[in-house]
């Protein structure tokens, strides 16, 4: 059983600086998404892993290679970011415009997948962190990771922004006292 889960965030692309929904589409680190990744490696320098994960995006590909991980990292297609159907490059100010009370979590666009959709894929993935022995690096997405987290912990019904993780940042996943717990979260 995977003793720590550490949860990377892709570095930054032009869309998650301008806050537009990204989901299937798939873009290139900027220059700060660039230096987050290599940060990233940096800090986790010192910390051995068992295995390292990604989503099968090239932002978050190119975030684990950039961390020194290129030559150890599998592709685990569950770790996929929320898909934002029409949202898709889309702010949620330009979503609500359309749509009062419009909010990603709820897949209240056409294509979109709700969270209960995504439940399955991402509880896939904790039941294979449960698997491997060690200390365990999962590279991934804003939304998915936050929904991995709830999971990992048993939360079922997510609230929204309950650990919102920035691009280039961590979060640590463990037990405490044998019971699944969110060691830390949102360390750059």
């Amino acid at each position: 059983m995977a003793e720590e889960v550490w949860i990377a965030r892709h570095g930054q692309t032009e869309w998650s600086l301008s806050g537009q929904h990204t989901g299937t589409t798939d873009l290139e680190l900027t220059e700060d998404g660039l230096d987050q990744a290599r940060a990233l490696g940096t800090r986790l320098s010192d910390v051995t892993f068992t295995c390292v994960l990604t989503s099968p995006s090239k932002r978050a590909r190119h975030t684990a290679e950039l961390a020194g991980f290129a030559e150890v990292l599998e592709v685990d297609e569950d770790l996929a970011e929320m898909r934002y159907g029409t949202a898709e490059g889309r702010t949620t100010a330009e979503m609500q415009a359309q749509q009062p009370g419009w909010a990603s979590w709820d897949g209240g666009s056409e294509g979109a997948e709700s969270l209960e959709e995504m439940a399955p894929r991402v509880d896939r993935v904790v039941e294979r962190l449960h698997g491997i022995d060690g200390r365990v690096l999962v590279v991934g997405h804003g939304h998915a990771s936050r929904v991995l987290a709830a999971r990992w912990v048993g939360i079922t019904q997510l609230a929204r922004h309950l650990v919102a993780l920035p691009t280039g940042h961590l979060g640590i996943l463990a037990f405490d006292h044998g019971q699944p717990a969110i060691r830390a979260w949102s360390m750059p």
